[in-house]
């Protein structure tokens, strides 16, 4: 099997956080946090939430941006793209990405994680020479393996073999240029015969 290229599409996300009565995910952690608050991080009080998301796949690890957008729906509109190994692509079974929640003065903690299964899609996307998944919504599963929220997804899988199709092609046509040239060698060398022939004949009728 050959090398591909796995983009992701990451949209948006919902239903992730925990609000409370003043508009932001709150926790006693949270509470302790508030205390010591300053201004440098008043996104705490906005009630705009701040994630961003590692996206794992096979070896490979990347982090989006920031998000936008409210509590009601998380924004993020950015594509990552995964350039993989042959041996990647047999073995690669699934994409992971991990939800963070940056409204911390820590590195930020975890909220929740989308596993996607990638093994149909591979076989498709070789057979076919390239697959494209609309974005679509995936359930985030939560640290006690129950499910809240949906993260919104788009993949496109790239296997090898478009370029390899690419490239036999542009031999194909190599060929068929040189066909052109020998068959019209041979219509010119036809042509010359006729005439030599159609030149021979008028003489000799001239001489009879």
């Amino acid at each position: 099997m050959n090398g591909a290229i796995l983009e992701v599409l990451l949209v948006s996300a919902k239903g992730i956080g925990h609000t409370s009565i003043i508009g932001f995910s709150i926790t006693l952690k949270h509470f302790i946090m508030l205390q010591i608050i300053t201004l440098s991080n008043m996104h705490f009080l906005t009630g705009k939430p701040a994630y961003h998301v590692i996206v794992e796949c096979s070896t490979q690890a990347c982090r989006s941006k920031t998000s936008s957008g409210n509590l009601d729906k998380i924004y993020w509109n950015e594509k990552l793209s995964f350039v993989l190994s042959p041996s990647e692509v047999e073995t690669l079974s699934h994409l992971k990405l991990k939800i963070v929640n940056e409204d911390y003065f820590t590195d930020g903690e975890f909220v929740g994680e989308t596993i996607i299964f990638l093994k149909g899609i591979i076989v498709e996307g070789s057979y076919k020479g390239l697959i494209e998944l609309n974005p679509a919504p995936f359930n985030v599963v939560l640290e006690d393996d129950t499910y809240k929220g949906e993260l919104t997804i788009g993949l496109k899988f790239i296997p090898n073999i478009v370029r390899e199709l690419k490239r036999t092609q542009y031999v194909e046509e190599e060929g068929h240029s040189v066909g052109k040239s020998i068959c019209k060698m041979i219509l010119s060398f036809g042509k010359v015969q006729w005439w030599r022939l159609l030149f021979s004949c008028k003489n000799e009728h001239k001489m009879n």
